[in-house]
């Protein structure tokens, strides 16, 4: 039975990376993801004047509860969205002057819900150019707190990175929250601060974030459920079997959701204390699913959904259009090249099922999810290749050769 080791999350990985900044003291971060987003996050950091040490399986942050050690600083956010979107917030609870900048694929993404609601808080922020996007200056006198209105129905990232401003701020944080999008995300953030000491109260639509600080501490990082998903579905569309150790039954990333799809598709699915485990049966029902919680494994659905028995509509992923690239077009398109027939709505999309799919070069939009979905593909079709295969490296550099390891034992 092949066990895939898979790196640790990004989302997790980001989080930990400000919490530890933030926080009182030394921590250390174990099986951190080396990738070139939270490389970027890390250099980030750096940039603002922490001090983040680095060995092959640990980092370890020297936390600044007074925020940056520097008073001024230039930040490149490279492709992250967390980078660019949690950053900005942290700097806000220093002292100085911080402009944050980021790829041209970056810089299209939107922030305004996000600096509004900082700006609403008395934050000096300014657009240099876009409004509600990068570049942008942060001049920050630390940031008082109290009561703010946010739209995360774009982006849950936009509340992620204000809950992780709430104990930083003199009276703690009230947000109320309009709509809200991949809320498992959220969740995620809220059980790490209270690893880091801080406890989160929900009332409602209002999240009440004390003010306070965090505590150092040690935390280990867990396995990507995102990138764990390309692994699962390649079992389901072989027929083999994959378990991914380190993401069982008390995972914190709602990702791991997407082995229930994959169950009502067919598959055998076992989600233990200490790992998962997909077994394909050579039955791959169609289906009708929600998708809303777990968008980033859209596509991961779209790229084995033409081997179904019958249609699958995803529904509710309106978010996916506003990610690296136009997610639920780039799928269309790519399923469209490989002879399948696609119907697409602004927030769903609707794949038959074909008796002989086409191989042909993926257009990946420089996406990293785009090119791990259709390596799945792949593995049914020949003739499939990649225009940009290296844009993997933004969350899992190894990619491809992990999965012609599967491959091979597959």
């Amino acid at each position: 039975m092949p066990a895939v080791d898979i790196p640790g999350s990004k989302s997790v990985t980001a989080r930990a990376l400000f919490l530890a900044a933030a926080a009182d003291g030394v921590t250390t971060l174990v099986r951190p993801l080396r990738s070139d987003d939270t490389e970027g996050f890390a250099e980030g950091l750096t940039r603002l004047g922490y001090r983040v040490g680095r060995t092959r399986d640990t980092w370890q942050i020297d936390g600044r509860p007074q925020g940056p050690a520097l008073p001024d600083a230039d930040v490149y956010c490279r492709d992250g969205a967390t980078t660019a979107r949690f950053l900005p917030a942290l700097a806000a609870t220093g002292h100085g002057t911080y402009r944050f900048d980021a790829s041209p694929q970056m810089r299209r993404r939107p922030l305004l819900p996000l600096t509004r609601a900082l700006r609403d808080l008395g934050v000096d922020l300014r657009h240099e150019e876009a409004e509600g996007h990068h570049p942008l200056t942060v001049r920050a006198a630390g940031v008082e707190g109290g009561e703010v209105t946010l739209d995360a129905g774009q982006s849950s990232q936009y509340l992620t990175a204000l809950l992780l401003l709430g104990p930083l701020t003199r009276k703690g944080l009230r947000i109320r929250v309009t709509d809200l999008v991949s809320a498992p995300y959220v969740e995620i953030t809220i059980a790490m601060m209270r690893a880091f000491g801080v406890e989160v109260a929900r009332e409602g639509d209002v999240f009440v974030v004390p003010s306070g600080g965090y505590r150092a501490t040690t935390y280990t990082i867990e396995p990507d459920a995102s990138t764990a998903s390309y692994f699962f579905a390649a079992a389901a569309v072989t027929g083999g079997e994959v378990t991914v150790p380190g993401l069982g039954a008390g995972a914190l990333q709602g990702d791991l959701g997407f082995v229930d799809v994959l169950r009502r598709m067919g598959a055998q699915v076992e989600v233990g204390p200490s790992g998962t485990t997909v077994g394909g049966t050579g039955e791959l029902r169609g289906l009708t699913v929600n998708m809303r919680d777990i968008s980033d494994t859209m596509p991961t659905l779209a790229a084995i959904a033409p081997f179904a028995s019958g249609p699958v509509r995803i529904e509710d992923v309106a978010n996916t259009r506003v990610k690296e690239c136009d997610r639920l077009e780039a799928c269309a398109e790519n399923l469209r090249r490989l002879g399948v027939d696609v119907d697409t709505g602004p927030d769903w999309i609707e794949i038959q099922p074909v008796p002989d799919v086409s191989g042909a070069e993926i257009k990946s939009y420089g996406d990293h999810r785009i090119v791990m979905s259709f390596a799945v593909t792949g593995l049914r079709v020949p003739g499939i290749s990649f225009d940009d295969p290296g844009c993997v490296r933004k969350t899992f550099p190894g990619f491809h050769e992990a999965f012609g390891a599967l491959r091979a034992r597959l």
